[in-house]
């Protein structure tokens, strides 16, 4: 275990006079360690930005408030986002965003008066401010990846600073990451490798952490949307100092790869490793299959597993996965604790590839061209689909991260109390059916389910009304296999399709039962050239980070640092139409919403009452 679980990280300091009373002894200024750990965002809720603000869920609508309404769903997937009040405001700490610049002002009180604390090891003392460091990089990352350019906030102003003193005013892109960055170089000396003490410390920042972000905020550093992006050349301060470097800086990714290997070193040597499923947990046997989807899941879903570099543990997997549990077991439909209304798109399910891992459209084996229409699955299909049962043809000879991430009708359901996977749940989700739609709430208004983030342990109770009962995990907010897809990334932007670029996503296409990428592409691609430029490459390494790290919250923040959100999200929202019984018209593609994005979505709106009160702040363009 590298990152930890554990409600210390609720604890708020004790109502204290003044600041200073905070830091008169070890306990005290514990607690507001702690303090500045509970602003970190809540990565894995549904109402946070990544879920619903892309193209990767989503909603009946309207929605109905006594099982679920998600406010940024509404707000900004639906196109309702505003200057007056903007949801998931950070900058502010309103409309389900936490208050980050009180966060940096907290961080910072710690750092003032840290080294004055009495009876402490100074071992210990160096070690706490830099997780503060740490948390104040990170925060300042969250406000950049959001709004762009922020202010820098190195120092609180003095309480005797005039009116100019307060008027802050927005950094450059570069000198905002570049801040970012020297925080982490501050604080990595004196970060463990490990965890001392587990149990007690669950959930704090180590060095493999600390190197991982670090890589992660030089890749963001180094993509389009902050190197050279010349669709907000025109932002610029009230004295015209320029907010953003229009011509891209190719170093940036040699830096960027850089950074990645050091972090790639650092969690091998503190013993990660990506995660394979022991299959000795349960007496019976299991498929080579099912071990390999569940491999696959439990990446995600085991608190703590070989591969979890960072856990938040202030964001426990709890609601999410109420939201992502298909209504599987027949006898128990009355269960109020499943909410079953998080639904991945059509456009998910297409983004995986076939069982020889390349994209659907491109398999020379694969009928892209008739995959709506209907199949019968057969005893060979038994440990991913339902023999006997009719279904679409997209469902069929997919690669096993398909199969793990998603349910839909005609699927199998491993867990949930059914061990063997001879005899597991079926999902059967059309008008009416058991998984489907039966009333006005609760249910996928796609057909589809994010299986993925459901541990396999939980149980549904009967009776009616009757608990979900969930096993929590901390939120990974990054573990190996995305750090190893950022590495793969970097190395082929900064030296184009070398061979080691392709080592590390391999690494994650053997954990999902696939070929290498060359082997792939060459054998069963239409276009088998493709991994030989960095062009290609490029496109390919982007559709695995898609697949490996689909539902996880990632796919928002890259599709935006690549710019490609302007293609990917202003498209149709599409699923099935589970409004019906027969099997020939439940699959239709269904356009449930037309979404619309446009340049100035990739930057949120700052809230106009920051601009009243502060003149050198301006707003993002378009807003």
């Amino acid at each position: 275990m590298w990152a930890g679980c554990g409600k210390y990280l609720d604890v708020v300091p004790d109502n204290v006079a003044t600041i200073e009373n905070a830091f008169t002894s070890r306990t005290t200024a514990e607690k507001f360690l702690f303090t500045c750990y509970s602003y970190l965002p809540a990565h894995g809720h549904a109402g946070a930005v990544p879920f619903l603000a892309g193209d990767e869920f989503w909603l009946p609508y309207p929605q109905v408030p006594q099982f679920y309404v998600n406010y940024i769903f509404e707000g900004v997937a639906m196109g309702n986002q505003s200057v007056i009040s903007p949801q998931m405001n950070y900058w502010d700490g309103t409309n389900g965003g936490k208050p980050l610049f009180r966060a940096l002002r907290d961080c910072n009180f710690f750092l003032e008066n840290m080294p004055g604390v009495p009876g402490m090891q100074e071992r210990e003392r160096r070690k706490w401010i830099a997780e503060v460091k740490f948390l104040k990089a990170y925060y300042h990352y969250w406000l950049l990846r959001i709004y762009g350019p922020i202010p820098i906030i190195r120092d609180n102003i003095d309480i005797s600073a005039g009116t100019e003193g307060v008027l802050v005013k927005r950094a450059p892109v570069d000198s905002c990451f570049n801040y970012i960055v020297q925080l982490l170089d501050e604080a990595t000396d004196d970060l463990p490798l490990r965890l001392e003490n587990e149990n007690s410390e669950a959930g704090r920042i180590t060095r493999p952490a600390l190197l991982a972000i670090k890589a992660n905020v030089l890749v963001e550093a180094a993509s389009p949307l902050f190197n050279g992006n010349t669709d907000f050349a025109n932002l610029k301060n009230r004295d015209g100092q320029q907010l953003f470097n229009t011509a891209p800086d190719q170093s940036k990714w040699v830096r960027a790869a850089e950074a990645c290997k050091v972090a790639v070193d650092a969690c091998h040597e503190a013993g990660l490793k990506l995660y394979e499923y022991n299959p000795a947990v349960v007496s019976t046997q299991l498929s080579d299959t099912t071990i390999t989807q569940m491999s696959i899941r439990n990446a995600i879903a085991e608190k703590w597993n070989s591969e979890i570099i960072w856990g938040n543990t202030n964001s426990m997997a709890w609601e999410i996965q109420r939201l992502a549990q298909a209504k599987i077991d027949p006898s128990r439909l009355n269960n109020l604790g499943l909410r079953s209304m998080l639904a991945p798109t059509l456009k998910m399910a297409e983004l995986f590839y076939t069982k020889n891992g390349v994209p659907i459209n491109e398999d020379i084996t694969w009928d892209y061209a008739n995959r709506y229409e209907l199949r019968v699955a057969e005893n060979a299909h038994r440990f991913n689909l339902i023999p006997g049962y009719e279904t679409v043809a997209l469902h069929f000879d997919r690669e096993n991260r398909f199969y793990a991430d998603l349910a839909f009708d005609g699927g199998v359901w491993y867990g949930q109390g059914k061990f063997d996977d001879k005899d597991p749940w079926t999902v059967r989700a059309k008008f009416k059916q058991h998984a489907g739609k039966s009333g006005m709430f609760q249910y996928s208004i796609t057909g589809y389910w994010p299986k993925k983030l459901v541990h396999f342990q939980n149980v549904i109770e009967a009776g009616d009304g009757g608990a979900y009962t969930v096993v929590e995990y901390p939120w990974p907010v990054m573990r190996l296999a995305n750090l190893y897809l950022l590495y793969a990334e970097a190395l082929n932007e900064s030296q184009g399709p070398v061979p080691e670029a392709m080592r590390w996503a391999n690494e994650v296409r053997k954990r999902a039962g696939l070929p290498g990428i060359a082997e792939a592409w060459g054998t069963y691609s239409r276009i088998p050239a493709k991994f030989t430029t960095k062009e290609g490459l490029r496109s390919i390494l982007q559709q695995e980070r898609l697949i490996e790290l689909a539902f996880e919250g990632q796919r928002f923040w890259d599709a935006r640092r690549w710019k490609k959100a302007t293609e990917m999200f202003n498209t149709s929202v599409q699923g099935w139409d589970i409004g019906q019984e027969e099997t020939r018209l439940y699959y239709r593609a269904k356009t449930l919403y037309v979404r619309q994005f446009g340049t100035r979505d990739y930057l949120w709106p700052i809230s106009e009452n920051n601009l009243i009160l502060n003149r050198n702040i301006v707003q993002n363009p378009g807003w």
